[in-house]
């Protein structure tokens, strides 16, 4: 099994649209740190724009893979997101990617809570017609109050084709039904669980049942989610990225229920979590959710320490089936003195789980 390993670009702290260190600078230096992908966060009021940063750094690269890490089924409809990643398919030379999920910082800072299970289920449905070039029904024909000579009967990107090979899709998932949503109709699942391999097996069993309720064959491959850092020093590991932690973590209790099987520990810190979330210092060290993730409970559920311990832990779920990382934590900007944790990743932990 070939296993990819992807980081997350275009969020710093007090990020503007402009800098120093580009998104496309991040590409780059990602590439030439040996990184598999890419992905750009797509949360409007937070960080620039994911696709003109995407449409960037594919202009820059020549082998990495980007997608977007990820974008929601709210903010635009489903032919506008086809259309924009298929623009981004053509510019790379097939490297495009879509990580999708139902939304939460580009929506709480509109006012709105992330979509419905059933219409990001319908999102994905339509999603996935327009990626392939297919004819998509109408939801509504408020068009026709125009009184025109002729109108489109249905809806359809004919340029689709000309993109390249279809876009994968990818679903971010924590709860049962989204993962069964995402069996139904995804390309790819990114479990977003933390690094236990208890519940990551949960996670795939739970998509491997609903592709059988529907009569699926095949199984889709999985990617996890996690913050990570690689430092000598585990203490020193967690003063880089451990204040990732909530941002992943708060996923498996978004409502005040927890998901998925937890430790009465990790039951506990989850609801602190919860409770003290603040959008308004989403991934922002110190805050108060930061805070609240324990330090017992924060080494558990990411990858924090020195090269041989995220060897350990990545190896475990690697062993389950996961064959993609996404990994949040360590800086890729050189000018950071702790950008060396991305270095190290890729010198130290990628070449032992590749040998």
């Amino acid at each position: 099994m070939v296993v990819e390993f992807w980081t997350m670009g275009g969020w710093r702290p007090n990020d503007t649209p402009a800098g120093d260190f580009t998104a496309a600078d991040q590409a780059v230096r990602a590439e030439e740190l040996g990184y598999d992908g890419i992905v750009y966060v797509d949360s409007q009021n937070m960080v620039s724009d994911c696709y003109v940063n995407m449409t960037l750094a594919a202009h820059d690269t020549k082998t990495i893979k980007i997608g977007t890490g990820v974008t929601n089924s709210y903010t635009r409809h489903p032919s506008v997101t086809a259309s924009a990643i298929a623009t981004i398919q053509a510019q790379s030379g097939g490297r495009a990617y879509l990580g999708i999920g139902r939304g939460d910082s580009a929506l709480a800072h509109i006012g709105l809570a992330p979509h419905s299970v059933g219409e990001f289920e319908r999102y994905l449905e339509r999603l996935q017609a327009y990626l392939r070039g297919d004819d998509v029904p109408f939801d509504d024909r408020d068009v026709d109050a125009l009184g025109l000579a002729d109108t489109p009967e249905i809806s359809r990107i004919p340029w689709m084709q000309q993109a390249g090979p279809k876009v994968p899709v990818d679903v971010a998932a924590t709860g049962p039904r989204v993962i069964a949503a995402a069996a139904r109709h995804a390309d790819r699942i990114s479990l977003n669980v933390g690094a236990d391999p208890e519940r990551t097996q949960w996670g795939m069993d739970v998509a491997r049942e609903a592709r059988s309720e529907a009569g699926l064959s095949g199984e889709l491959p999985f990617t996890a989610y996690l913050p990570l850092v690689v430092h000598n020093d585990p203490e020193e590991a967690m003063r880089i990225g451990g204040h990732q932690v909530s941002l992943f973590a708060r996923f498996s209790n978004m409502y005040g229920t927890v998901v998925g099987p937890t430790s009465d520990r990790s039951r506990s810190v989850l609801g602190d979590i919860h409770d003290a979330y603040d959008m308004n210092e989403h991934a922002r060290p110190g805050s108060a959710q930061d805070q609240a993730a324990t330090a017992e409970f924060s080494r558990e559920f990411g990858v924090f320490g020195p090269p041989d311990h995220c060897v350990e832990k990545l190896s475990r779920l690697i062993e389950l089936g996961v064959d993609r990382f996404v990994l949040r934590g360590s800086p890729l900007d050189p000018a950071d003195p702790d950008s060396m944790a991305s270095e190290r990743f890729t010198q130290e932990v990628i070449r032992q789980l590749r040998t």
